[in-house]
């Protein structure tokens, strides 16, 4: 057995650590809870896999004709598919009325492919897929913001028990170009106090400040939470 690491395998194993790198540097920059060190690590450790799988495959595969070649060198990447996903669901985080990480899960999954990509000797494809990730982070991030797109957000309000307090509510809301999608209320019978809790849809042009402060404008609103 190869006590050491021939040039082609250190090839593979480095060129997926620097393509991983490349991508977890942009989430590093963005602050991102998996990073540089993390979709190296994920790259790195999908190409040993891969190479891992060949080598048993050469080595324990039956070549003679007599029988099944018996060894599979595709489950231990196919495995690899599915234990990404799970680290990917760690990076995702449900924040209010939001989902935040879905951008930094792909980026880690795109790791783990061209992780395996190197690790089968597919240098080409690593390459490009890398490039084509990279760019879409850097590029695509600033039309994103020139699209007006739908955003939401929840607002809670703690208001006197007044008689068509829910419709000023909604006019207010609607006032600054959001739309009302859901609606409950709960009371407080103690404090004869009313809860009313908005979900709303809006454009991101809004700015949050300015719908909190006309809804606090309103008659019997006692306070406000928009987030």
């Amino acid at each position: 057995m190869d006590m050491f690491v021939d040039m082609e395998t250190l090839v593979r194993l480095l060129l997926a650590s620097v393509l991983g790198a490349l991508i977890g540097f942009e989430r590093e920059v963005h602050g991102r809870p998996a990073g540089f060190r993390t979709h190296l690590l994920v790259s790195l450790g999908s190409c040993l896999f891969v190479i891992v799988s060949i080598d048993l495959f050469r080595m324990y595969g039956n070549f003679g004709g007599t029988g099944p070649v018996g060894v599979d060198p595709g489950r231990i990447a196919a495995q690899v598919v599915t234990g990404i996903g799970f680290l990917g669901a760690g990076a995702i985080i449900r924040d209010k009325a939001s989902i935040r990480g879905l951008t930094t899960a792909a980026c880690l999954w795109i790791a783990a492919a061209i992780g395996l990509s190197c690790g089968a000797g597919r240098f080409g494809a690593a390459i490009v897929v890398t490039l084509l990730a990279v760019l879409s982070l850097l590029l695509l991030k600033k039309v994103e913001n020139l699209i007006r797109k739908d955003t939401y957000l929840s607002a809670r309000v703690w208001s006197s028990d007044l008689a068509g307090q829910q419709e000023r509510l909604e006019k207010c809301i609607e006032e600054c170009q959001a739309t009302v999608v859901s609606f409950s209320i709960e009371k407080d019978l103690e404090n004869d106090t009313t809860i009313l809790d908005f979900f709303i849809m809006h454009k991101t042009n809004i700015l949050i400040g300015d719908l909190t402060d006309r809804i606090a404008l309103v008659p019997g609103v006692r306070r406000v939470r928009v987030g």
